[in-house]
């Protein structure tokens, strides 16, 4: 059965339907003239696993909008952040710069204003672009006085808002935000906004007991109420009982027991999860058509990911913070309408991070990016280029909680090595991900891969100090 849906969500839905020094002097010089270059529109979820959308291969979730995105622009599938957990995620993304060098390991770090001038929106409006922030920030206080239009807020932020007296879900009135932002474009200065969504994160926290940890906007109660969500395999107990001692008792296990502790539990939060980003997807289309009302749609270029991934339950865990798949893998996709009808629809299997954002859409403005950033431009993959690419890249999670393990990790093409830097003795795990995908065979001890292990502690070692 269909699920019937407010005719104002229904036309959103059906629009996707029918189609130098650290911190030392920086010169921006423009490469085109103001009017020509195009719009940015920066779209960043929150807890959003790379399989929760159509676009990856979802059967179940309804996101027709970003769908229509990846159809008509350039998938990325195997794209990474460098630290899964929010504020460094995010830190990472608008500098473009690893941990190791920006520092941010607290919610309640700023950038400095050298800083912050680096990030991407700094150097576009230096550039003479209309810049805004609509949502989480993530990064200790929003900035005052830096955005044009800002309506971002700190922390974790409520999907209950209060509106001119009236209760609203976040989501709706993020998109009213946005739309306002877009209404006052002008036609001689072109715009960067930057949405970032709390979706699909939970309210928070694991020490309350929410009925619904997963607030979604009730409009989408229809969706998901006659499907029922397959349980992954790895969803099985034997796959923790094999996990360390640190990550049995760690954090994530005891979010697990809050979220994902049985099958209606399970099936409850998961499909309010599927509903949350859902919400979003109702946001993009709205979007998509003020662009086209303000004639904008075919001079903006809109980038869709998510800070970090998400566990549902798998090895019997909740939240991201460790080294897995599940918990560093993102979606990311480039819409560009400027591109030649062979290049939309297209997927890229290069291996690409949250850090090459930055860079990617400032480069997308014709804008030289400050050589403290450490990512790449996707743009010549985009435009089906085949360049000299990353083969490998280092993950850091140092984040101090007492229930959450440090760790660091180097991924390749097809091995994972990972390290809990303050185990004693030190823990190591190693997967074949071409064999193991799923990382359940860990082959640290094995005499057999003995010399691959010593080479990718090697690695570790190089990478991690080129990240700084």
């Amino acid at each position: 059965m269909k699920p019937h849906l407010p005719a104002w969500m229904t036309r959103c839905l059906a629009i996707g339907l029918a189609a130098t020094s650290l911190f030392g002097p920086f010169n921006w010089q423009p490469s085109a003239n103001a009017a020509t270059r195009p719009n940015l529109i920066f779209l960043l979820t929150d807890d959003h696993r790379q399989d929760a959308l159509g676009a990856y291969g979802n059967p179940i979730i309804h996101t027709p909008q970003i769908d229509r995105l990846a159809a008509e622009g350039v998938t990325f599938n195997h794209a990474f952040v460098t630290t899964a957990i929010c504020m460094t995620s995010r830190a990472s993304i608008l500098s473009g710069q690893y941990a190791a060098r920006h520092g941010v390991w607290r919610f309640d770090t700023n950038f400095t204003p050298e800083q912050l001038a680096r990030t991407y929106p700094g150097v576009l409006k230096a550039a003479g672009y209309r810049t805004g922030f609509v949502g989480k920030w993530g990064v200790g206080q929003p900035p005052k006085d830096f955005f044009d239009y800002n309506t971002g807020f700190p922390g974790q932020g409520n999907y209950l808002v209060k509106v001119n007296g009236e209760d609203r879900h976040l989501e709706s009135v993020m998109g009213d935000q946005a739309l306002e932002f877009l209404g006052g474009a002008k036609p001689d200065q072109p715009f960067c906004l930057s949405i970032s969504f709390k979706a699909p994160h939970v309210q928070d926290s694991a020490n309350t007991t929410y009925s619904q940890p997963f607030p979604y906007d009730p409009a989408l109660e229809p969706l998901y109420q006659d499907v029922s969500i397959p349980v992954p395999a790895l969803n099985a107990p034997h796959y923790f009982e094999q996990l360390p001692a640190f990550l049995q008792n760690s954090e994530a296990r005891a979010r697990w027991a809050i979220r994902f502790w049985g099958p209606e539990r399970y099936q409850q939060s998961v499909k309010s999860y599927y509903r949350l980003i859902s919400g979003v997807d109702v946001v993009v289309g709205r979007i998509r058509e003020k662009l086209q009302e303000l004639g904008a749609d075919q001079n903006t270029v809109i980038v869709f990911t998510s800070d970090h991934g998400f566990y549902l339950g798998e090895y019997g865990l909740a939240g991201k913070w460790f080294p897995h798949e599940l918990s560093i893998r993102v979606p990311l996709i480039v819409f560009d309408p400027r591109l030649p009808a062979e290049r939309r629809g297209t997927r890229r299997d290069e291996m690409v991070l949250n850090i090459d954002v930055a860079r990617t859409l400032l480069d997308t403005a014709g804008v030289e990016a400050p050589a403290t950033m450490q990512g790449n431009s996707l743009l010549p993959l985009v435009r089906g280029e085949a360049p000299a690419w990353r083969k490998e890249f280092f993950y850091e999670h140092l984040f101090h909680h007492s229930g959450l393990a440090k760790s660091e990790a180097v991924r390749t093409e097809r091995w994972k090595y990972m390290r809990y830097v303050e185990t004693n003795p030190l823990h190591e795990e190693l997967y074949d991900l071409a064999r193991d995908p799923y990382e359940t065979h860990n082959l640290a001890d094995e005499p057999g891969y003995r010399a691959i292990l010593d080479d990718l502690r090697q690695r570790h070692d190089r990478l991690r100090t080129a990240a700084k």
